[in-house]
């Protein structure tokens, strides 16, 4: 900081400024495939990211993520709309800022700041997605595949703290209900948490899940209009009851 600087002798030109601020954006859906067999059984479902393949220099013919340098006219988050949009013809998704990107040589343009955002949405709502604008090829990926390709950039190691984060928010938010039915059994539910969050195991998730004090209120029985308890036995033998997710956001405390 200079201290002799003010309003009428400042310059842009006397500091180094990027050579391009782009987004990049990883976008999560969960896959869902019913079982073909005899025996109801919870259908099959995979976590996947979007990932576009390059069609310019450089890594051209590489996948990466989708993105794109930010204009001067436009926000961070204006440009990740845009440029999603653009590459994948994806609109209307709700994305949050969550990393910035910016280590000495990570683009072979010169000195590039990235800004990360990130999404987990349902599968229909990318029906729409196409290859445009730069990119040759566009597809959902199952992450774990996603993470063993050389992907352009330095976008492995964005996509692994993106993929993280989902995870993080799977376990303390309510986000599990974007890819449940309105009325879903606790089976269904915590299929669609280990999904995305394979190691979650938790022996006793019904008891807690209903009657812990911290999540107390998050969902809540179905029941007919007698009043009796509502059950299903779409997935399995024997009929199981039927939840659903209140409007209660529970506050978390790692002092409570």
């Amino acid at each position: 900081m200079n201290p002799n600087e003010n309003e009428r002798n400042y310059t842009p030109s006397k500091y180094r400024t990027p050579d391009g601020a782009p987004s990049d954006i990883a976008i999560f859906t969960i896959t869902t495939t019913e079982k073909l067999t005899v025996k109801k059984a919870l259908p099959t479902r995979e976590l996947r990211v979007m990932l576009v393949q390059r069609k310019a220099w450089p890594f051209a013919g590489q996948w990466a993520l989708p993105g794109g340098f930010c204009h001067e006219s436009e926000s961070m988050h204006e440009c990740a709309r845009r440029e999603l949009q653009e590459e994948t013809g994806v609109a209307d998704v709700h994305m949050e800022y969550f990393n910035v990107y910016s280590n000495p040589g990570r683009d072979p343009r010169g000195w590039i700041i990235s800004h990360a955002f990130l999404a987990l949405v349902q599968e229909k709502r990318l029906a729409s997605r196409r290859a445009a604008d730069d990119a040759a090829a566009v597809q959902l990926l199952p992450v774990e595949e996603a993470l063993r390709m050389d992907l352009a950039f330095d976008h492995k190691e964005i996509l692994s703290d993106a993929l993280n984060k989902i995870r993080e928010k799977m376990v303390t938010t309510t986000i599990a209900k974007e890819f449940l039915p309105e009325e879903f059994t606790i089976s269904e539910l915590y299929q669609v948490i280990q999904t995305v969050v394979p190691d979650f195991e938790e022996k006793n998730f019904i008891r807690k899940i209903t009657s812990t004090q911290s999540r107390k209120g998050i969902i809540e029985e179905v029941r007919d209009l007698n009043g009796e308890p509502k059950l299903s036995n779409r997935y399995s033998q024997r009929a199981a009851q039927l939840y659903r997710f209140t409007d209660h956001k529970p506050q978390l405390s790692i002092y409570s």
